[in-house]
C-alpha cells in the first residue's frame, strides 16, 4: 500500500476499513451476540464503503462505525422474531479473546457471556448505547449521533442499561478465582459429589443449555439450588465418564470445552460471584460450538 495514497482511492479505503474493523466486528459482537452475525454486519459494512463517495467522508472510522452500528441495531430488532423459534435456552456465541481481551475496544466491557445474555433483555437501541458508553467509552454526544437521537436520552438509555445489570448481576470476581471456583465445581458435578455443588451454588443458581434442540439439552433453564444439584448429580454419569475437558478462555473468562473423543460437545462458563456459581451456561448447539472450536486452532 503506497503512502499519500488520495483519500478517494480503493488502497487508502482498505486500509481506513482495515484500521476499523476490529471494532466494527466488537460493537456488532456485543450488540447480537453472535460472531456470525457480527462477521456478516463487518461484511456489508465493507460493501457499503466502497460504493460510498470517500472524498466526501473526512473521519473514515466515525463514519464506518456509524454504518455498522446502524446495521447491528437493525438486525438485532429482526433477530428477536427468528429467536421465538429457537428450541430451549439462547445464550450468546462464544469467542475467543486470547489474541484479543477487550475484542476491539476500549475496555472489556459488556464482553463476558453472562453479560451478553442480560443485555439481551433490553431493546437493540438501549443495547447499543450501554455498549458504545461502556465497552468503546464513545462520548455521550457521539453516541447520540449515531442513534439519532437526544444526548439527554443517550444518557437515560446507558443509565438503563447500568440499572438493569446492577439489579440483576452481582459483582463479579477475579479471573484467578473464577478458575478456582469453575476447578471444584468441575471436580464436584464429574463425580456427583452433591455436597461439593451445594458447596459452590449460589441459592438462586440458574443452569441454561443452549442446545436448540439437540439431545440431551434441556430445554427449559433449571433454577434454584436444590433443582440444579440434583440435576447435575443425575446428569453426571451419562455425560462425564466418556468426557475429556479443556481449559480455554471466552469472552475474557476462564471456560471448560468438554471433549468427547476429538469432538467437542459443550463449552462450560460461568457467572461467579463472592457468593458463588450464580450462572452456569452450556453451550452445545454445535452451530455456535463449531467456530469457537476452529478459531482455537487457529
Amino acid at each position: 500500500m503506497h503512502a499519500g495514497a488520495p483519500p478517494g482511492t480503493l488502497d487508502q479505503a482498505t486500509k481506513d476499513f482495515l484500521s476499523a474493523r476490529p471494532q466494527l466486528f466488537g460493537i456488532a459482537y456485543r450488540v447480537l451476540g453472535s460472531a456470525a452475525e457480527a462477521e456478516d454486519i463487518v461484511q456489508e459494512t465493507w460493501l457499503r464503503w466502497q460504493s460510498t463517495d470517500r472524498s466526501k467522508v473526512h473521519e473514515p472510522t466515525a463514519f464506518l462505525t456509524t454504518v455498522a452500528t446502524r446495521l447491528a441495531i437493525n438486525v438485532a430488532q429482526s433477530a428477536r422474531v427468528r429467536r421465538e423459534s429457537y428450541v430451549g435456552p439462547w445464550l450468546p456465541e462464544p469467542v475467543d479473546t486470547t489474541q484479543d481481551p477487550h475484542l476491539g475496544a476500549e475496555r472489556a466491557e459488556a464482553l463476558e457471556m453472562a453479560v451478553l445474555l442480560l443485555l439481551e433483555k433490553l431493546n437493540p437501541v438501549e443495547r447499543t448505547a450501554y455498549v458504545l458508553r461502556e465497552a468503546f467509552d464513545y462520548p455521550y454526544g457521539r453516541i447520540a449521533e449515531i442513534l439519532e437521537t437526544s444526548e439527554a436520552n443517550t444518557r437515560q438509555l446507558v443509565s438503563r442499561g447500568r440499572k438493569h445489570l446492577a439489579a440483576e448481576r452481582k459483582e463479579a470476581v477475579t479471573p484467578t478465582a473464577h478458575r478456582r471456583l469453575l476447578e471444584v465445581f468441575l471436580s464436584a458435578a464429574r463425580t456427583g459429589d452433591l455436597s461439593g455443588l451445594e458447596d459452590v451454588l449460589t441459592a438462586d443458581v440458574v443452569s441454561y443449555t443452549d442446545g436448540n434442540g439437540i439431545r440431551g439439552a434441556s430445554r427449559i433453564p433449571v433454577i434454584g439450588l436444590p433443582h440444579v444439584s440434583r440435576y447435575l448429580v443425575a446428569f453426571a454419569p451419562r455425560f462425564w465418564p466418556q468426557s475429556q475437558v479443556r481449559w480455554v478462555e471466552a469472552n475474557g473468562r476462564p471456560a471448560v470445552l468438554v471433549l468427547s473423543g476429538e469432538e467437542a460437545v459443550a463449552l462450560l462458563t460461568a457467572d461467579i460471584s463472592a457468593d458463588g456459581i450464580d450462572r452456569l451456561m452450556w453451550v452445545m448447539n454445535p452451530a455456535k460450538l463449531a467456530p469457537y472450536v476452529a478459531s482455537l486452532r487457529d
